[in-house]
């Protein structure tokens, strides 16, 4: 529980912080990937490397991301949740920094794994912390509306990259993503230890490493994981094609592109808040996988059209990030309520699952013209969804409501 003072007031202010600051860590996440974006076809000019190889730079992002919430979950299971937000933080400054002053893109791919490694932190423990406080339904609520505070990290990130970028150049992203980590980690004085050493796990540190096995063994949490995992790799799909498209295909430039790219992030918002309004939470996402399946098979034939329209292709985007929202907020709150026991484990499970996707699928939509292969891989991460969606669906227990409700 967090702790409060006497002062009536207090606990609405702790919980408050805590809401804020968590959407804060997971949206800078969000921008350590889309905020880079708009600068990609200009990075790819200035090292002169393929479309393919900058993709890269998502890619490796999300492998730091992964690798970085393999050690750190377990090692926050065992050692408290604050330590390990500082020192990824630590990391994460470093490699911004370094960066900045890239010779080469090797140079700067190596860099980008490192960065991904230190805001892996940020990003599994903004999970971690509501779970450690709440469950059930209140888990919900909390999950939901730091996932909508968090929405405006994607509706603003490719807004600032695009407009920094443009004025100033690509170096200047990584100035103000270190400059981020810097205010983070002076904001994170004020955040309270979530996990007492009572509650924290026993024995040496690397036998924490063994709850992967046994979180492996519980399907609804495996299910729930996979269909987050999906969910994402579409929206990583979509985030690294988009830039191509919107770009160089329909010629936009890169500010537009991030006005574009933080409207659609708009949709997330409200799917991520509309799921809280199904009695049954799981049947959120399978009306967001039907949504989803139903709106990228119609982008798909859009994108394999020679003389595809852009109010078309962003017309069937629309509904997709709608769909993404509610699908996020349900498995989630579920992959974690599953795995509430050893929740910094859990979230990092969940995270680098998401993020395997997300390091394959940048360049496999940056194969050939960007079109079609976005259309194939659109369409292939869409069924997958539906499949999970499904399974989760099949799964006889729901959430049971919490003794505890946010705020309370």
């Amino acid at each position: 529980m967090i702790k409060v003072d006497e002062n009536p007031g207090a606990v609405t202010v702790n919980f408050m912080f805590m809401v804020c600051f968590m959407a804060a860590l997971s949206s800078f996440g969000s921008f350590v990937n889309d905020m880079f974006v708009p600068s990609m076809p200009e990075m790819t000019r200035t090292f002169g490397c393929s479309v393919s190889t900058m993709e890269l730079g998502l890619t490796m992002g999300m492998i730091g991301l992964a690798l970085g919430q393999f050690v750190l979950g377990p090692v926050s299971d065992k050692y408290g949740r604050k330590p390990v937000l500082v020192i990824s933080l630590l990391v994460f400054v470093a490699a911004g920094l370094i960066s900045i002053f890239s010779p080469t893109v090797e140079f700067f791919l190596v860099c980008r794994l490192f960065q991904g490694v230190g805001a892996s932190g940020c990003y599994f423990l903004a999970r971690t912390v509501p779970t450690d406080i709440y469950g059930g339904r209140a888990l919900a609520k909390t999950m939901a509306i730091i996932g909508a505070i968090n929405g405006i990290a994607p509706a603003s990130a490719p807004v600032f990259g695009g407009l920094l970028s443009q004025s100033l150049g690509w170096r200047s992203v990584f100035v103000f993503l270190t400059l981020f980590a810097v205010v983070l980690m002076l904001c994170s004085r004020r955040l309270k230890e979530t996990l007492p050493p009572g509650r924290r796990l026993p024995g040496p540190v690397w036998h924490t490493f063994g709850r992967y096995v046994t979180l492996s063994r519980n399907k609804p949490f495996i299910v729930h994981t996979m269909l987050k995992g999906t969910a994402l790799g579409f929206l990583f799909a979509y985030i690294s094609s988009a830039t191509y498209i919107i770009q160089d295909h329909f010629g936009f430039n890169q500010l537009q592109f991030g006005l574009i790219m933080g409207g659609n992030a708009i949709f997330v918002v409200f799917g991520s808040l509309v799921a809280l309004r199904f009695r049954l939470l799981k049947d959120a996402g399978v009306v967001g996988a039907a949504i989803l399946f139903v709106s990228v098979s119609a982008e798909a034939v859009v994108l394999m059209c020679a003389d595809s329209r852009f109010w078309l292709y962003e017309a069937l985007l629309v509904p997709s990030m709608f769909a993404l929202g509610m699908i996020f907020t349900m498995s989630n709150t579920l992959a974690m309520n599953e795995g509430k026991a050893d929740a910094g484990t859990a979230s990092a499970f969940l995270g680098i699952v998401g993020y395997i996707f997300g390091a394959i699928v940048p360049p496999l939509v940056g194969m050939g013209d960007v079109l079609h292969p976005t259309a194939i891989t659109f369409e292939a991460l869409a069924v997958l969804v539906v499949v999970f969606a499904l399974l989760s669906r099949r799964i006889a227990p729901d959430l049971v409501a919490s003794q505890q409700t946010p705020g309370a």
